[in-house]
């Protein structure tokens, strides 16, 4: 039987042959071997039998994979032969596309555009050897979960010499055995008038990606095998007639299931199901008859069967939507096969895993042997349902969302008539159907119409097509089947496989139904097909397009002439006029046009109209296109359980332009667009789902595709892996595209190919593409049935998941609706009337704080002008007060000094100073020492002997190439006359190591302080004046600007002297420092507040936390100090590496209900994000809630504001970030777009006074205006010291004055920007509370399209777009924006980042990145205080020093 029904097919392979190749082809498909590896073994096993092999083209001998594209729109195969002159018009082939793309690119010269860079060990996976060959055919392959080796159980299958011999690596045989025979019908039985009449029509659509129209939907076979299950139905009326398939009967078993499902399934004692109910069916494409089986069963037991795809892994594309749909129907029960049921994933006790989303089910093999006879006096309730739910089809839309469409039993017979009326079927014919049958047309034709009219059905699954494409072919000719249901990409795949087939006859075809006749590219296979085999006796009015959609059910058919069809018509429409919706023939332009083919006429007794797509459902002219409505009696009836947009899907009521509506009967979506033309033939010219709007136009993603597929060479990309989908970035649809990469492409020929693919679609659609995106082979998601799942990398791409090999990104030409860039307005003049305090209205900005009294008054004041005598004095009164305790990694005191051994320790330095470095007062000397006391006892030293000292931080031993050099330049800057260091780090700095980085022979003297002799010295310097220089205070700016500036003692005892008041510091008091003690603030409250104030310092040096994090915590905690100092990056790391652990540091005891204020030390904007976390993670620990804080100082004043332990809480105000970028303040509500929260830097320290002037005309500002920030107070440094003389550059900043206004008053500019707002809190005097607002550095902002931007707002929207960014620094270069962000995980997600920084800047900032560069974690280099150091980081890009992952040149 098998052997005579293919005369096509070549001897039979032996068993134990076939089942080495099934073992082998199992063995590639999982990427155990690679290709080559592959070929050769089963060249090997074939080569005795390779003469035995004909029909089946050689190049698929050697490949077995099907060459063929499942791609629909392509050119036509080129070994055929020249076609007949009369054939066709030639600009209907498919090759006029091919034509106009290859015109289009060489209208463009061969445009260079920069190579994004990328690290090598990125591409290392693509290497060919490893590589498993993708499937190009735009099938799943990857069935992993169900395919598993051994041997087939059926022996038929042995004879079946039509099935390729490696495809037996499947499930062992399922339920029914059936080969393709003819089957009888036995009279007998009872009544089935319900069985093929109302109640006998019933389908689910639970399909996961919307039907790529380009890639077709290739059926998915999970057992795969080939199964030609012929059907014969009954009609309605008949009684008694049985249905029997080779395997079975399907009425007895129908009957069986329905008895089995009512009777005998219980949950605690009540019939699990009643009649009403949803059940899922879970059935491989390879099985139609127990599909069968189970839909008739549960339309006789009055259940509503819900047909899904079988879930393949526990996370399928899509798979969580479809549980989704399964849980809102209320499904517990699945009915599927045993053999499906035996492949599905098991949780550990055997049971079918839970999918991720997916409501519980109850799972019931439908086999034969698991059903119970009814007794004979049973019989299903036969009576009429009319509008009950029969079916539920699943439909995935464009956002991924799965919904259930219900048809009643009256749509269900209404469909079956009217395809059985619209194809002129009749009993005993025979239908080929290749589609899947659990859905759409496969379903309405292969199992619902065909049983009503009693035909043979010929299943086709999805796996023999793609081992033999031609398979469906032999079938109709051996069957000499009258109707064939395909999609174009089954004919695309026929034309590959056809050559050398002689002896194919299509002769009985009266109808070859093609279901995706409605996607505009399928009208290039029908015509390659009917080329190719018209001369194998197929006739031209054979092929009949229909277009149908999961709402309205099958839309319209073409009909061959015998059925009185019209002839067939084409249309050639240009594509820029269908992009404003409306049809323009095309005669001229030959480029861009689009050909689409009827879709034949509306079903018999359906009205169909053309609709507006967006708004009121107004009727389109006849020359516009439009969505295609629907009013039938052969339509779905909703979506399940969601009536709202039922309503505006299913009822629509169509008007005319005066608002009259066109028809009584509501109508019907089809989600199709399109027009009606001459004949009322339907023309489809694309799908809602695949609409992108781009500004005003509309463009359909299946065209962009064609175009893509168009560009030559191919050999870059897979054909029928190609997505194209829209994004909203910034109130428009951007146009994304996402490639599948051949393996063996290399870097420059696919870049080249995507910057062809973007010229041709500009210039073909006129339209820009925003991202082209090649991804690694086989990695996108799978719909069910092959094609790509468009919703699903559409999620992928906008989460940051798809992992692109290659990325192209376009943001500056596509992006056309940015708001203009802005107009700096001539400023206005002085002339603006100053009334008393008030400018232009508002109350001048100008905040102080508490007034210091005269030093005169006090006579400690007086006595307290010099440090050293201060430190005298205390050494005397005190000796044994403890005033420092240095603690290390493992919070034990490795040194203390008290006021006696400090002063000591400090007489013995200023001796050797003298006499061993001959220093002369006024000297300046280097310190270089580790954070610790030896560090302060040679800072008094130096003052003891009248030298400035300058704290340097010293080198790091394992870095001294970076950091050697900044030591060396501070103590040539500083002209030092001598170094004051330890044994350790004067080794070091004399090293060889350091040799390399500095020229170690110019160092100054360096002295050794680790073992002095016990001196004692003459006198002790004392100053001729308060405004003698004290020290000089070195720091490197976040710009990358080394700057001193000095200290004189009138300064630093003020400076001082405000901080004790502020923070109430007594000689009682313990505080702890967890700061660098080398510049700024860190150093006063390290050196000198301690001596002055008397209180006892605890220091942890930040160091020390890389080892132990919790040290500065329990310091605190121990020592019960009421104030603490730290910086952003200790609290940083406190946050990140102590998270977890509140609960142990409690058991250990550490407690935090002693802080009044922490207060972190920082030259910024307050980082809120951080200070917040800080406290809620510790809040546990007993930390206040109010005690954490800001300070800010910056290199004019080390410290402007500090909270301290009195006056009001710290405020936080939400400001307008749009309004901060043109230099204004607009105070909004917390949580409204674009806004930024900002916190008060703490409160203004005693004698300092602080005005906001603004930036170019140095006038005063009001009240909220943003200017930046000026501060005049007795701590105020007296200059910069820097050695090139460049004092006139930053003169005015430590002498400005207002422009107008008060003129009289000396400022010191901070260069920061920010704002004084005055609150309604009341200040310690019983005043309003001034607040101070910081917003950033004037010299970091960026300049943008005429805007003044902080990086620190646009570097936060970067890190928020993705997990894996740990840390972003931006800057420009020329006038691009470069963002640098650390990648924190695997190297092949770093080109993730770069469409989600694009985006996320566009969005939130209206800036459009010019450059991403993905990088190591740690390479944005940080100074101490935690600020990022933004201009080293742009030397090293431009100096190419990063070592980048990627670089992303956006075009």
């Amino acid at each position: 039987m098998a052997d005579r029904e293919c005369p096509l097919e070549a001897v039979p392979l032996p068993a134990e042959v076939r089942e080495s190749l099934a073992e082998l082809e199992l063995e590639l498909s999982e990427g155990d071997i690679t290709q080559k590896g592959y070929e050769k073994k089963r060249a090997k096993l074939l080569a005795r039998y390779i003469p035995l092999i004909q029909g089946v083209d050689p190049s698929l001998q050697a490949e077995n994979r099907i060459p063929g594209p499942s791609q629909t729109m392509t050119t036509v195969p080129k070994q055929q032969k020249p076609r007949p002159t009369n054939s066709r018009d030639e600009r209907f082939r498919s090759d006029v596309h091919t034509e106009a793309v290859q015109a289009a690119l060489a209208k463009y010269k061969e445009r260079k555009m920069p190579m994004p860079s990328k690290r090598r060990s990125v591409l290392v996976h693509s290497s060919v050897e490893t590589y498993t060959p993708p499937d190009t055919s735009s099938a799943s392959e990857d069935e992993g979960s169900l395919r598993r080796p051994g041997r087939l159980a059926s022996t038929s299958l042995q004879s079946h010499s039509n099935v390729e011999p490696w495809l037996d690596r499947v499930i062992q045989g399922s339920s029914t055995s059936s080969s393709a025979s003819s089957t009888s019908s036995h009279p007998g039985g009872r009544p089935a008038a319900t069985l093929a009449g109302s109640a006998a029509h019933a389908h689910i659509d639970l399909h996961s990606a919307p039907p790529d129209v380009t890639t077709g939907l290739v059926e998915h076979s999970h057992c795969e095998r080939p199964q030609l299950a012929s059907v014969r139905g009954v009609p309605r009326g008949y009684s008694g007639s049985i249905l029997e398939t080779a395997g079975g009967k399907l009425w007895s078993r129908s009957l069986k299931l329905a008895y089995t499902l009512l009777n005998k399934l219980t949950s605690k004692n009540e019939p699990l199901l009643k009649p009403g109910d949803r059940v899922a069916l879970v059935f491989p494409n390879s099985d139609p008859v127990m599909f069968m089986v189970a839909f008739y069963g549960c339309l006789l037991a009055e259940l509503v069967p819900v047909p899904i795809e079988v879930p393949l892994t526990r996370k399928d594309a899509g798979s969580q939507q479809v549980g989704f749909l399964l849980g809102s129907c209320g499904v517990t029960l699945a009915l599927t096969t045993d053999a499906c049921q035996k492949g599905l994933p098991k949780a550990q006790t055997g049971e079918v895993a839970t999918f991720k989303g997916w409501p519980p089910l109850a799972w019931l093999v439908v086999d034969g042997k698991h059903l119970t006879k009814p007794p004979k006096d049973w019989h299903p309730l036969a009576q009429d349902m009319g509008a009950e739910t029969a079916y539920i089809e699943y439909k995935t839309s464009k956002e991924g969302s799965t919904v259930g469409v219900t048809v009643s039993h009256a749509s269900l017979l209404a469909q079956c008539r009217a395809l059985t009326q619209a194809c002129g079927y009749s009993e005993a014919e025979t239908l080929t159907n290749v589609l899947d049958f659990k859905r759409d047309a496969g379903l309405w034709h292969g199992v619902l119409t065909s049983v009503m009219n009693r035909m043979h059905v010929i299943s086709i699954p999805y796996a023999l097509m793609k081992v033999n494409p031609l398979s469906w072919i032999q079938k109709v000719c051996s069957y000499k089947a009258r109707a064939a249901l395909v999609k174009s990409r089954d004919m695309h795949w026929s034309l590959l496989a056809q050559r050398g087939q002689r002896d194919v006859s299509l002769s009985s075809l009266r109808m070859l139904i093609v279901a995706d006749g409605a996607n505009p590219w399928s009208i290039s296979s029908c015509d390659a097909f009917l080329n190719v085999f018209q001369s194998r006796g197929l006739r031209p009015e054979v092929i009949c397009p229909c277009a149908s959609s999961p709402e309205a059910l099958t839309v319209a058919i073409r009909r061959p002439p015998d059925l009185g069809g019209p002839p067939p018509r084409k249309a050639v429409l240009s594509m820029n006029g269908l992009s404003y919706g409306v049809i323009r023939v095309d005669t001229e332009e030959k480029l861009s046009v689009l050909t689409v083919q009827d879709v034949g006429q509306v079903m018999p007794g359906a009205n169909v109209c053309v609709v507006k797509v967006e708004g009121t459902p107004y009727l389109c002219k006849t020359d516009e296109v439009g969505e295609i409505c629907v009013n039938s009696s052969a339509t779905g009836a909703g979506y399940y359980g969601l009536l709202g947009i039922t309503k505006n899907i299913f009822e629509t009521i169509p008007v005319t332009a005066g608002g009259v509506p066109v028809s009584d009967g509501p109508f019907t979506r089809t989600g199709l667009l399109g027009f009606v033309g001459p004949d009322n033939l339907v023309f489809v010219v694309g799908k809602l789902d695949g609409l992108m709007v781009v500004g005003v136009r509309r463009h359909n993603a299946d065209d962009i595709v064609a175009t893509a597929l168009a560009v030559e060479p191919m050999k870059f990309v897979y054909r029928g892996r190609i997505a194209v989908f829209s994004v909203t970035v910034l109130h428009d649809d951007r146009i994304v595209l996402v490639a599948e990469q051949r393996p063996d492409a290399s870097e420059e020929d696919s870049f080249q190919w995507m910057s062809r693919v973007l010229q041709a679609i500009d210039s073909i659609h006129q339209v820009g593409v925003y991202c082209l995106a090649l991804v690694p082979a086989n990695t996108l998601p799978k719909a069910p049935l092959g094609g790509i799942h468009i919703s699903e990398t559409k999620q992928r791409f906008l989460e940051g998941m798809l992992h692109p090999c290659n990325v192209l990104m376009c943001p500056h030409t596509c992006v056309t609706n940015l708001p203009k860039p802005r107009q700096k307005q001539p400023e206005v003049g002085p002339a603006s009337m100053i009334v008393g305090n008030l400018v232009a209205g508002k109350r001048i900005a100008q905040a102080s704080g508490r007034e210091l009294a005269h030093l005169e008054d006090s006579d400690q004041a007086r006595k307290f002008l010099f440090l050293p005598d201060v430190l005298q004095w205390r050494a005397h009164t005190t000796p044994d007060h403890p005033l420092f305790l240095l603690l290390n990694a493992k919070g034990t005191v490795t040194s203390t000094a008290t006021c006696i051994q400090l002063h000591k320790k400090a007489e013995r330095v200023a001796a050797a100073l003298m006499e061993k470095a001959r220093v002369s007062a006024g000297d300046h000397v280097a310190l270089v020492y580790p954070p610790g006391v030896d560090l302060i006892a040679a800072f008094y030293g130096c003052l003891y002997c009248g030298c400035v000292p300058v704290t340097v931080r010293p080198p790091h031993p394992q870095n001294l190439a970076t950091t050697l050099p900044t030591v060396k330049m501070i103590v040539e800057v500083s002209k030092s006359a001598c170094v004051l260091t330890t044994q350790a780090i004067m080794r070091l700095l004399k090293s060889k190591e350091a040799a390399a980085a500095v020229d170690v022979r110019t160092w100054p003297t360096i002295l050794d302080t680790d073992d002095i002799p016990k001196k004692k010295v003459a006198s002790i310097f004392r100053p001729p004046s308060p405004d003698v220089l004290a020290y000089l205070d070195f720091s490197v700016s976040t710009t990358g600007i080394l700057a001193g500036v000095k200290m004189s003692h009138a300064a630093t005892s003020a400076l001082c002297r405000s901080i004790k008041l502020q923070c109430e510091l007594y000689p009682s008091r313990q505080i702890a420092i967890c700061l660098d003690p080398y510049c700024g603030l860190g150093f006063a409250l390290w050196c000198l507040c301690s001596v002055y104030s008397g209180h006892q310092s605890v220091l942890v040096p930040p160091l020390e936390l890389e080892s132990n994090v919790s040290l500065w915590l329990s310091a605190v905690s121990q020592y019960k100090a009421r104030v603490t100092f730290c910086s952003y990056s200790v609290m940083e790391m406190c946050t990140k590496g102590l998270g977890a652990q509140t609960g142990v540091l409690r058991m250990k005891g550490v407690n935090l209900s002693c802080v009044r204020t922490c207060m972190v030390v920082a030259e910024e904007r307050p980082r809120i994000a951080l200070t917040q976390s800080f406290s809620k993670l510790f809040k546990d620990l007993g930390l206040p809630a109010r005690a954490v804080s800001t300070t800010f100082g910056c290199r004019v004043n080390v410290a402007i504001c500090l909270q301290g332990t009195a006056g009001p809480d710290p405020t936080t105000v939400y400001v307008d970030m749009r309004a901060l970028r043109h230099d204004r303040v607009r105070l909004v509500e917390r949580g409204s777009p674009h806004s930024l929260p900002l916190t008060e830097s703490g409160k203004i320290l005693p004698g300092v006074k602080v005005i906001i002037a603004h930036t170019e005309t140095k006038g005063p500002l009001g009240d909220s205006h943003l200017g930046e920030i000026w501060v005049s107070s007795p701590h105020n440094a007296t200059g910069y010291y820097t050695v090139y003389g460049e004092e006139s550059l930053h003169a005015d900043h430590f002498s400005a004055r207002l422009s107008f206004g008060d003129t009289q008053t000396i400022w010191a500019r901070t260069g920061y920007l920010g704002f004084l707002r005055r609150t309604e809190l009341t200040d310690a005097s019983g005043e309003r509370h001034d607040a101070l607002y910081v917003v950033g550095s004037l010299d970091e902002t960026l300049e943008l399209r005429g805007m003044r931007y902080h990086p620190i707002d646009i570097e936060t929207s970067v890190i928020r777009a993705h997990r894996s960014i740990a840390e972003c620094a931006v800057f420009t270069w020329t006038n691009l924006l470069v963002v640098v962000v650390e990648l924190d995980g695997l190297e092949q997600d770093a080109l993730d980042l770069v469409a989600l920084v694009t985006n996320v800047v566009l969005e939130e900032h209206h800036l459009v990145v010019g450059v991403v560069v993905i990088v190591d974690p740690g390479v944005i280099p940080i100074n101490s205080r935690g600020e990022k150091q933004r201009m080293h980081l742009r030397d090293g890009f431009l100096a190419d020093q990063l070592d980048p992952i990627y670089v992303a040149y956006n075009m």
